[in-house]
């Protein structure tokens, strides 16, 4: 059903794209918008089990986009290392295809955010603080990865 990557030569390994995907703080989420639109936006992001979460508020574009179509991509490239030539980049990219859902389990809810929390915030109480503070006004989404793939590029 996915593509196989072109250049499989640049193809990075399973592992690979779990420790981008578990070490990187960010990258993009794309979702299908309003008029069936692209809409791509910057999430902060934490990997665990197998699996990746956000956070957010409990109403706007994303989370229209979420309960219009279960079906997302989301890009994360790490910070790369500037080549001899002082203007271009060798970097490591993922891309994974999958299906998203809001959690509306409490318990799950709370371990989500305090995996996020804990991944961000200086200490676990500035977690804790948080997620009491603004867990009724946040809602947290999951991805399930169907499909996952990564690759180094070399900007020339």
């Amino acid at each position: 059903m996915f593509r196989k990557m072109r250049r499989q030569a640049q193809e990075l390994s399973k592992e690979e794209c779990i420790d981008i995907l578990t070490n990187e703080p960010r990258g993009v989420l794309a979702l299908l918008g309003d008029y069936d639109y692209p809409y791509a936006l910057p999430m902060s992001h934490v990997y665990v089990d197998g699996r990746i979460y956000f956070h957010g508020a409990m109403k706007g574009h994303k989370h229209d986009a979420v309960n219009k179509s279960g079906k997302v991509s989301y890009c994360v490239m790490d910070g790369g290392v500037q080549n001899d030539d002082g203007w271009s980049y060798i970097f490591k990219s993922v891309i994974v295809f999958g299906r998203i859902r809001i959690l509306t389990d409490e318990a799950e809810r709370i371990d989500k955010l305090t995996h996020l929390g804990d991944k961000f915030f200086p200490t676990h109480e500035y977690t804790l603080n948080e997620i009491s503070r603004l867990s009724d006004k946040t809602e947290v989404f999951e991805i399930t990865i169907e499909h996952m793939s990564g690759k180094i590029v070399q900007e020339k």
